[in-house]
């Protein structure tokens, strides 16, 4: 996979939030026509994608970004849009306890605002501290939350589950947010 890690970020980009870069359109679901991907991306120069190496990066995706349809007609991204689809979310209630990771420097305004989608159409959760952890580092010093997602649930938020596991909701309120302690975490993990 990371022999194509550009072209995959560059096709995060596109079905995630940009297809008209490539002048493609997404459906209603975020699916787009897997050749006209190719298409598309080969025809701006900077990458070469052909259906063998999407097969293989899609295949590959150690995160499950993308699917396929059942004919690999199609492809879209599982998760994370910032366009308006509806990628056919399973509502489910979520387990007693999800993590959100993030930057130090996101952190005041988390703890005023709770955890908003931003730029985004949900709020990303993952199921264990390490994943949280590991999404943190991407952006900065790591810094993760306990989010109370049962009692939530309770309370009348909708979870949602995306095809590669990723728990997804509106808005998480500050009162569901506990900042969890990663150097006790990473002290734990090294033991």
């Amino acid at each position: 996979m990371s022999a194509y890690k550009n072209t995959s970020v560059f096709i995060s980009l596109i079905l995630r939030h940009h297809p008209e870069v490539i002048g493609i359109k997404l459906d209603g679901h975020g699916w787009a026509d897997a050749g006209e991907l190719i298409d598309g991306i080969n025809a701006g120069g900077k990458f070469h994608l052909s259906r063998e190496i999407l097969e293989q990066i899609v295949s590959e995706d150690g995160k499950q970004r993308y699917s396929f349809n059942e004919d690999h007609s199609k492809i879209r991204a599982n998760q994370g849009h910032s366009v308006n689809v509806d990628v056919e979310l399973k509502q489910m209630a979520p387990p007693e306890i999800l993590y959100h990771g993030t930057a130090e420097k996101s952190v005041a305004s988390i703890d005023k605002s709770g955890l908003l989608p931003m730029n985004r159409l949900y709020v990303h959760l993952s199921k264990d501290e390490e994943t949280a952890v590991k999404v943190g580092a991407r952006h900065g010093r790591p810094v993760a939350y306990r989010v109370r997602a049962g009692e939530m649930n309770r309370d009348g938020y909708a979870f949602f589950i995306s095809q590669n596991g990723v728990w997804l909701t509106k808005k998480v309120p500050v009162k569901y947010l506990e900042q969890e302690d990663i150097l006790k975490y990473l002290h734990e993990r090294s033991e």
